[in-house]
């Protein structure tokens, strides 16, 4: 049996899951309710085509024999998939199974149920987080089965585990560069600065909160008219936004990319995402369009120096960051020989998100507009200051359609 570390994201996620988390719950899927055509049994075979294809669907974590470190292995005996059917009762029944956390060592880490009842055919499709995301899931897992599905089958993939040998193989001269930004960067951390004000004095217990809300006079032909990019101008939105409500002028974030940067990677099935820290000084006072025009630069950079990322993992401080996402299409057009597979039940995997003071999530819809969801310490902010912050957001947006109005205009 060969041993692999863990990649640093997946280090990160799994310390979360065992240290941090409200919930042993890191699941990431859903149960899709599938159209009356489908053959069941024909697509319990492209299933297992596509998992025995990706050695990510092997993969196990194990404690080392000789360090006692946590490490995963690739060449575990894959949970074949088969069709159940069942009454609605026995239906109603399964759903408990669904809910239920993973076991993480030794064990496989997906889980895939095709269910049958007399009224609906369905798919219970999760994986833990720390071997898959959205991007691996949507893009990737249900295109590969639908191509499957039809008969189009793929060559052999590319391998997961030759990809974090080669990753962890970098010497460590050729990441210290990388390392020193990220340390430049977090050392200027501040929660006085970085963080939205609070009236709670001293450390209290973590509580989750959520609070939505839709962008009001902002839609998507705004971007297909000016062409700029859509998560550089909410995340510069959203960093505007920490630095007007704490008075501060100065912003830290870390934001999520899906960490596919070559095309190799973008065909890489697992988990790709990072989360790359960006710092902002609005105390110089420029216009928003060349404030995007860097912005755009200082994610390039990020992005360059992504594999030192472990020095920003290690340190801890991930969990003190206002984080930032932005989501579009993700789960709403997943297609099986030309019908869609509708989302039912999402499994609540971001319960078990790190404690974050503030988790900002920019969804666009199918109707053109945006919504924004706040995940947020209960304990530290009430909904109306959650409330500000989306019309602040909101503010903010619409005024930095004007690229040349400058920061004082905005920040005033």
């Amino acid at each position: 049996m060969k041993y692999y570390p863990l990649r640093p994201i997946q280090r990160w996620l799994v310390d979360t899951h065992f240290n941090k988390a409200k919930s042993t719950m890191m699941n990431i899927g859903g149960l899709l309710k599938l159209s009356a055509s489908i053959d069941m049994n024909h697509l319990a075979s492209a299933i297992n085509y596509v998992l025995e294809n990706h050695d990510i669907f092997r993969c196990r974590f194990v404690f080392h024999p000789e360090t006692s470190d946590l490490c995963q292995t690739f060449d575990s005996e894959l949970e074949k998939v088969f069709v159940e059917e069942m009454s609605e009762a026995q239906f109603k029944k399964h759903m408990d199974k669904m809910r239920e956390p993973y076991y993480l060592i030794d064990k496989p880490l997906y889980r895939i149920y095709l269910m049958q009842t007399p009224r609906a055919k369905y798919i219970y499709a999760d994986f833990y987080h720390a071997i898959m995301d959205g991007v691996s899931i949507v893009y990737l897992f249900w295109r590969e089965v639908d191509a499957a599905y039809r008969g189009r089958k793929k060559a052999r993939a590319l391998s997961y585990a030759e990809y974090v040998e080669e990753e962890a193989a970098i010497p460590a001269e050729n990441l210290a560069e990388g390392q020193a930004y990220w340390q430049k960067i977090i050392s200027s951390f501040d929660r006085k600065k970085h963080l939205p004000p609070t009236k709670i004095e001293g450390d209290t217990k973590w509580a989750k909160g959520e609070f939505h809300y839709e962008f009001k006079n902002f839609m998507e032909e705004f971007f297909r008219a000016t062409h700029l990019d859509e998560n550089n101008y909410f995340m510069g939105a959203a960093m505007l936004t920490l630095a007007k409500i704490t008075g501060s002028g100065e912003s830290l974030i870390s934001w999520t990319h899906n960490g596919r940067m070559t095309m190799p990677e973008r065909r890489l099935m697992g988990l790709m995402l990072e989360q790359i820290p960006c710092a902002w000084d609005f105390r110089e006072n420029i216009s928003i369009g060349e404030f995007l025009n860097r912005l755009n630069g200082q994610t390039r950079i990020g992005m360059k120096y992504r594999k030192s990322l472990g020095t920003i993992y290690d340190s801890g401080i991930e969990g003190d960051l206002v984080t930032f996402i932005f989501q579009k299409n993700l789960y709403d057009n997943i297609v099986l020989a030309d019908t869609l597979a509708l989302p039912i039940y999402l499994p609540p995997n971001e319960i078990s998100a790190a404690e974050n003071a503030l988790d900002t999530e920019v969804c666009a819809t199918e109707t053109g507009k945006y919504k924004l969801n706040l995940n947020y310490d209960a304990s530290r902010y009430s909904e109306a200051d959650m409330n500000h912050f989306a019309e602040t957001m909101n503010e903010i947006l619409l005024e930095m359609r004007d690229a040349n109005k400058k920061f004082s205009e905005i920040l005033r």
